[in-house]
């Protein structure tokens, strides 16, 4: 089947297949998932359609992830050639499209080498990892003392044990205790705080091995980081000798409207993580770093499925189709056209909305404090008038598009999320 059938197919509805049976899958799937009543099978762009045939405006991309929607073509073409040559061998070989991806990335970074793995949390535990050595290694903490890494409050830095420990958010921890030791939050955007915890943690000795924080927090409700902070964290970090990681699983590669979300806000960080929108919708992360902090040896850390030949054509299929699309200037456009039309639409409702807030295309519709709805009721509502969004924290709707999004296909979502709020708001 040509790529083009593929495409072709990938749109078109399904007209004989049988009604999807939910229970079914809830029996033989974990129930880990707070999921809508919805089955999606087929996607085509910025679109998706559902086992019965209906058609969605997708706002969510897999959660900021669906870099250039669904189905397009050059991914197509990527995958159908590369899984007739070679889709994966180990790391104990040399693998030339990884080698190319990596290229590629520290030529458009200030980072100097790349670990590949398979999801951003895997890229964060490596940065923990590394953190911790560096702390052992560089600034001497004794072995029998845990080095610590500094967090915001409302993080999110994924779900396997030390990155959830990581994650400054409670409700993530309960049922999962004991936590990973080894880590300290401080509130996000608040320089002050971040000083007082160095000082009381490095008090007898030095402990603080590193500060991990997300240049914008996404799950924390698209909170974007201030360029102030950022100055004084670098600040801290150099005159302390801390690494400063920045978390970009999310906002990295282009979802904010620059590469790299660390360019909005005028620094440079020593380790930064990446995942999501880098494979395009197929599983991968990266941790990157400078060299001045590049400590793993043979060895020390490794992921078997990490940087296979698969997914690093596509990871290189994603890179080169933003820079020769200029995918950036798209983002740049469609993101002032949103935040434009949310903050339009907040306006009318100044009862229930303060407004909206982000970078590029991950943006936020926010809910006054005092709201009595819910994220989720809006939620519900634009999925029912046909377009998908996802909640961020308590009180913020996410709109997270394919980058490839069109201005018409933002009007759309604009006229579908006023639809939505007339029905949630009853106005």
């Amino acid at each position: 089947m040509s790529p083009d059938t593929l495409v072709s197919f990938a749109s078109a509805p399904s007209t004989e297949a049988p009604a999807f049976d939910y229970a079914g899958f809830d029996q033989d799937v974990m129930q880990t998932y707070g999921r809508f009543p919805l089955a999606l099978e087929r996607g085509l762009g910025c679109r998706v359609w559902d086992t019965e045939g209906r058609a969605y405006l997708d706002f969510v991309a897999g959660i900021a992830t669906c870099t250039l929607g669904h189905s397009h073509p050059v991914i197509v073409a990527a995958v159908t050639d590369q899984i007739q040559r070679l889709q994966h061998v180990s790391n104990l070989y040399y693998i030339p499209l990884q080698g190319e991806l990596a290229h590629w990335l520290v030529e458009h970074s200030c980072a100097d080498s790349v670990f590949f793995c398979n999801s951003g949390a895997e890229a964060n535990e490596g940065a923990i990892k590394l953190a911790r050595k560096y702390g052992h290694t560089r600034l001497g903490i004794a072995a029998d003392i845990d080095p610590v890494i500094i967090t915001a409050q409302a993080s999110f830095h994924g779900r396997t044990l030390a990155t959830v420990t990581a994650t400054g958010q409670p409700k993530y921890h309960k049922g999962f205790t004991p936590m990973v030791r080894g880590f300290h939050y401080v509130p996000y955007n608040d320089a002050a705080a971040l000083e007082a915890a160095i000082a009381q943690l490095n008090a007898n000795g030095p402990q603080v091995a590193a500060v991990m924080l997300e240049a914008l927090q996404g799950e924390g409700g698209v909170n974007p980081g201030q360029v102030e902070y950022f100055r004084q964290v670098r600040e801290l970090c150099d005159r302390h000798n801390l690494l400063l990681i920045l978390d970009e699983v999310q906002v990295g590669l282009g979802r904010t409207g620059q590469l790299w979300g660390y360019e909005n806000l005028g620094i440079e960080p020593d380790v930064f993580t990446l995942a999501k929108g880098l494979g395009g919708g197929i599983p991968i992360g990266a941790l990157l770093c400078k060299s001045s902090c590049n400590l793993f040896e043979k060895g020390d850390h490794a992921s078997t499925f990490g940087g296979n030949p698969f997914v690093c054509r596509v990871g290189v299929t994603v890179t080169k189709f933003m820079e020769q699309n200029d995918l950036l200037s798209n983002v740049r456009a469609r993101g002032e056209q949103l935040r434009a039309g949310l903050n339009a639409i907040a306006a009318q409702y100044p009862d229930h909305l303060s407004g909206s807030r982000g970078w590029g295309l991950i943006n936020g519709l926010i809910l006054r404090d005092d709201e009595l709805k819910a994220p989720i009721d809006i939620v519900k509502a634009a999925m029912d008038e046909g377009l998908l969004l996802v909640p961020a924290g308590a009180r913020v709707v996410r709109y997270v598009p394919p980058l490839i999004v069109s201005a018409a296909e933002i009007d759309e979502a604009l006229a579908l999320t006023e639809r939505a709020l007339a029905t949630v708001f009853g106005d």
